[in-house]
């Protein structure tokens, strides 16, 4: 059953993002956390109104219909550093 729910969050949370903006490129930072390997990026200086978990710890941060931030836990071994 738990399989089953997580791929139903997984669906509805990709139907949500597919309707997203970026927030404010102009104002977009990187930031890596090499302590605890995670990546940041973020969008502008929005503080975001709800936050989801993607598949592979991978968090996004929304801001109404836009994407504020993104968070990658375990990046060094995501991109092989």
């Amino acid at each position: 059953m738990e399989g089953e729910e997580r791929a139903r969050e997984f669906e509805e949370a990709q139907e949500k993002l597919g309707n997203l903006r970026v927030g404010d490129l102009r104002k977009m930072w990187i930031e890596y956390d090499k302590q605890n390997d995670i990546l940041y990026i973020v969008f502008g200086d929005e503080e975001p109104d709800e936050s989801m978990m993607l598949d592979d710890d991978i968090i996004v941060s929304l801001k109404g219909d836009k994407l504020v931030g993104i968070s990658i836990y375990n990046f060094s071994k995501k991109a092989n550093i």
